[in-house]
């Protein structure tokens, strides 16, 4: 079985509640053009059918996050519509989908772990998606704690997305991004910029069985390995030449490894080697980010699996990240 840990949808209810709650934020017509296997079942099974027996995928709602579309008590609805949606559908397809991750409204964190709750006791939710900042404010502000308390009382997997939009210029002297470089790039920055404030917030000492899953495989982090080591003995030695506590139990660079990834580098091989290596088969999972492709997410399936059956890597190896990973992260039997 090849269990997809990452994809996207938006559901026909929780669809219409966001066009109707700010209407001039969606950008859903060009969407609904270009990627009709986010909102129509039909299409997505067509794509997912290009994947052969055995392709099962465990749903996400798509972006942008509830909270950067409506105001606490909006968000609350349109998760819970969401969250209703995405379980009856692993209930009405099991062959197609069989898992979701919930949706939560994170300008309301009381709200949000209400609603955890009752998708993952009621619904069966076998994960949380959350994104690497809410509204701008970093996962390591005190707000956050309880969330992540909860998260690892539940044992429930985080599914860790980039939320940097095209208003967040790439440089201080102007307005908004060009070149589609806030996803191109600032996805991956935006990354490992969560990982390490997470990290350096004790998440790991607090919780050390947590498990945050991050997208495209970890961002720049397996590639930056060696930068990232070094930085941070250099941050190390200063805050210890100051006299400064060190309020970490192992050197930050460590706890990167305690992080999940999914497959994603859409194609790149030398990248999935390099993530592999990094984060360890025990810790890597298939996904394929469908269907943001502009060919109705056939693109994405293709080419995650082309990269899968490039890699060299023991028979054994595959079959963890393709399925036993998942199983053993999200509690699928």
């Amino acid at each position: 079985m090849k269990i997809d840990i990452f994809n996207h949808i938006v559901t026909p209810r929780y669809n219409e509640a966001r066009k109707k709650i700010a209407p001039a934020a969606m950008r859903l017509q060009d969407q609904e053009r270009v990627m009709p296997a986010l909102f129509d079942l039909d299409a997505r099974f067509r794509a997912m059918d290009t994947a052969g027996h055995g392709y099962v995928q465990i749903l996400t709602t798509a972006n942008p996050p509830v909270e950067n579309i409506g105001a606490p008590a909006d968000a609350l609805a349109l998760s819970r519509i969401a969250n209703d949606e995405m379980a009856e559908l692993v209930s009405r397809h099991p062959d197609r989908f069989i898992a979701a991750a919930a949706c939560i409204p994170m300008n309301d964190i009381d709200a949000a772990i209400g609603e955890m709750d009752r998708a993952v006791g009621q619904l069966g939710c076998r994960g949380v998606q959350i994104y690497t900042d809410c509204r701008g404010t970093p996962l390591d502000a005190p707000r956050f704690g309880p969330l992540f308390d909860r998260i690892a009382a539940l044992d429930m997997p985080v599914l860790l997305h980039p939320v940097r939009g095209p208003d967040r210029p790439d440089y201080p002297t102007e307005d908004v991004s060009r070149f589609d470089t806030w996803r191109a790039i600032g996805w991956l920055y935006d990354t490992v910029s969560a990982m390490a404030r997470l990290t350096f917030s004790g998440l790991f000492d607090r919780h050390p069985g947590i498990k945050v899953v991050t997208h495209h495989l970890g961002g720049f982090a397996p590639y930056a390995a060696g930068r990232l080591n070094e930085g941070y003995d250099k941050l190390l030695k200063a805050a210890r030449a100051r006299n400064e506590p060190v309020p970490l139990k192992k050197h930050p660079f460590e706890y990167f490894h305690q992080f999940y990834a999914d497959t994603i580098t859409i194609g790149s091989v030398p990248a999935l080697r390099c993530g592999v290596d990094f984060f360890g088969v025990d810790r890597v999972m298939f996904a394929t980010d469908m269907p943001f492709d502009t060919a109705g997410g056939v693109h994405y399936v293709r080419v995650a699996l082309e990269a899968m059956n490039a890699l060299d890597a023991p028979a054994e190896d595959k079959a963890s990240i393709f399925e036993h990973t998942a199983r053993r992260v999200f509690r699928i039997t």
